[in-house]
């Protein structure tokens, strides 16, 4: 008769006829025989046995699992990672566990804080708000993080980041290069870490420039195709002139500005010109084809599971955080009028 009370592995192992030893090995993962192995699954099956994740990585010092959080996981930026970070984590053993925060900073600060639980033997996370709460996180956390993303100062983390502001100045030289001179700008959040980047480089960029910013050439919404389409509506019913050129803070922008400005039957690039950021999948396949400056989603998200793998397998003492800069490439399609070209800004005077 089994024994009252939860199963352990003295139960397990009496049930399955084996050692304590074989049914430790088989519950921490660690190689036996097959059949071994049938007969302790069968039996911790049978008694209703629920292995205990943390008492095991207690044990191991490892869970063997790597926390991955971004604002939202359908959000084609953060695929773009995911399909870097997912297949090196895998290739080194490790399980990849996603958290898609709606950019709360609570939820996000936890993540942080919950490290300290071992659910995770390290985290990368994509905050598009970095709070005095984030930045106390990161200083007490004890395991691995990697920050994809602008942090305030240095020595936190490890950090990948691009800039953004050189890519909203590509941006607005190609325009200029163009004829463009009404630009008009559809962003974000503002108060969020790209969304502040890149107003303050439109802003700097088009007074460099010479471009005119009419009233109501502005508009700040969400990271969203809606924010886009609201934008363009705005601005075609404002009292002044339709911009000949919008730069829209993504692509997700950019494509719901493209629909308003199809649906009120403007020609793009004709009529108006249309830039997005961050060269997701979705600027190749619009339409028309979307002008877009990549700032190498892909391989930041490369960099930073690289960067994470080597804290993991170094064993080394802590070394200071390190910082690695994906530089922004401008990619030009058919809704600036261009041929299909790569610009990284190299023979920018």
């Amino acid at each position: 008769m089994a024994a009252r009370g939860s199963p352990t592995i003295t139960t397990i192992a009496e049930a399955a006829g084996v050692s304590i030893a074989s049914v430790s090995r088989v519950l921490n993962g660690l190689p036996v025989r097959a059949e071994t192995e049938r007969r302790v699954l069968d039996a911790a099956g049978r008694l209703g046995y629920v292995p205990n994740s943390v008492a095991r990585s207690l044990r191991s010092a490892r869970t063997h699992q790597i926390a991955f959080a971004v604002e939202d996981i359908g959000n084609p930026v953060y695929l773009a990672m995911l399909r870097e970070i997912q297949p090196l984590l895998k290739a080194a053993g490790y399980r990849l566990v996603l958290h898609s925060t709606g950019a709360d900073t609570a939820e996000e600060v936890e993540v942080l804080r919950g490290l300290g639980q071992r659910y995770a033997d390290g985290l990368i996370i994509v905050p598009i708000r970095v709070t005095d709460e984030h930045v106390a996180e990161l200083r007490a956390v004890e395991a691995p993080v990697v920050v994809i993303g602008s942090l305030p100062g240095d020595g936190l983390a490890d950090n990948v980041r691009t800039d953004s502001r050189r890519g909203v100045d590509m941006a607005l030289r190609h325009l200029a290069e163009l004829g463009r001179r009404r630009i008009g700008f559809i962003n974000g959040p503002a108060d969020t870490v790209p969304g502040g980047a890149r107003s303050e480089a439109f802003r700097a960029g088009t007074a460099r420039a010479g471009l005119t910013v009419e009233d109501g050439a502005l508009h700040e919404g969400r990271f969203d195709r809606e924010t886009g389409a609201e934008g363009v509506r705005r601005m075609a019913e404002g009292p002044a002139p339709m911009p000949d050129a919008l730069l829209c803070a993504n692509d997700l922008i950019a494509l719901g500005a493209l629909d308003a400005l199809r649906a009120r039957g403007l020609d793009v690039p004709g009529d108006v010109a249309v830039v997005g950021m961050d060269d997701t999948d979705l600027a190749a396949v619009s339409w028309p084809p979307l002008t877009s400056v990549s700032l190498g989603s892909a391989e930041r998200g490369r960099h930073a599971a690289r960067l994470l793998l080597d804290r993991l397998d170094s064993g080394a003492a802590p070394s200071a955080p390190r910082v690695v800069t994906v530089e922004p490439r401008l990619v030009v399609r058919a809704s600036t009028g261009g041929a299909r070209v790569v610009d990284n800004g190299s023979a920018a005077g």
